[in-house]
């Protein structure tokens, strides 16, 4: 089995600044944030699980010393928050450079079976919430005219069928056209807009709301036999927020063997 070795920081986000959304707790949003002040940046963090939220911030800043990390609640599917989340970046730093759309929601349902409720609450927090982000984020780039990166977080089910994810699926599909169309209005003023499709990534999160056997399922697919470490989504975020990446735009990069 292949183990992955940490990646040292290199200085590559140095003196930016970056809102991330969904960055509370274990899972790839809480990896970038840590990758991204390894790296150098300044971050604004946001989440709907306020408590959570603090410790991360807390935490983050004990490390990484303070003035590099804030926080503030943010739940995606609410527009006034959204937009108190990027004020505050701007406000606190002065600039906004990076934003990580990482929030978003699952389930697993039978779509013979599903509710009406179901389908819109994935939608509207996976979907919807990266477009109330992606377009805050444009207003902000737009009016600075200094440019500026997106990376949205989708999936390899974005591509591919998976049952019972019909609702993910359709939101994650629509998060990758989504990136695609925002990055051809967006070149106009400077700014790339990408994401990353991940299939696997362990978190304690994950193991509460996923059943054993489609763990398992979704790990012996992996052309490694592992399932993702949270950061190692998060090195290919870095790459996409970098200045390594700077004729890259409109594309989703798969982070795993399941792209079709």
């Amino acid at each position: 089995m292949n183990e992955p070795r940490y990646t040292a920081g290199h200085h590559l986000l140095q003196d930016r600044t970056a809102v991330i959304t969904a960055a509370a707790g274990a899972g790839i949003g809480g990896a970038t944030a840590r990758r991204f002040l390894e790296e150098g940046a300044r971050i604004v963090i946001g989440d709907a699980h306020t408590r959570r939220l603090k410790e991360t911030e807390d935490a983050l800043t004990a490390e990484f010393g303070a003035g590099r990390v804030t926080s503030l609640p943010c739940d995606v599917t609410d527009e006034d928050q959204v937009r108190a989340l990027f004020a505050l970046a701007e406000q606190t730093h002065g600039s906004l450079d990076i934003v990580v759309n990482n929030a978003g929601l699952g389930g697993t349902a039978a779509l013979v079976d599903m509710t009406d409720q179901q389908w819109t609450r994935v939608l509207d927090v996976t979907l919807n919430g990266t477009f109330r982000c992606t377009r805050t984020a444009l207003r902000s780039f737009r009016a600075s005219g200094a440019g500026g990166v997106v990376v949205n977080n989708a999936s390899v089910v974005g591509w591919r069928a998976q049952t019972g994810q019909a609702h993910y699926a359709a939101a994650k599909a629509g998060v990758m056209a989504l990136t695609r169309c925002a990055a051809l209005e967006a070149a106009e003023f400077g700014v790339r807009v990408n994401a990353v499709a991940p299939s696997l990534a362990m978190h304690p999160h994950l193991v509460k709301v996923t059943s054993e056997e489609l763990l398992a399922d979704l790990t012996a697919r992996e052309a490694f036999g592992r399932h993702a470490e949270p950061w190692e989504i998060a090195n290919v975020i870095v790459f996409l927020a970098s200045g390594y990446s700077s004729y890259m735009t409109g594309e989703t990069v798969s982070v795993s063997s399941q792209h079709p």
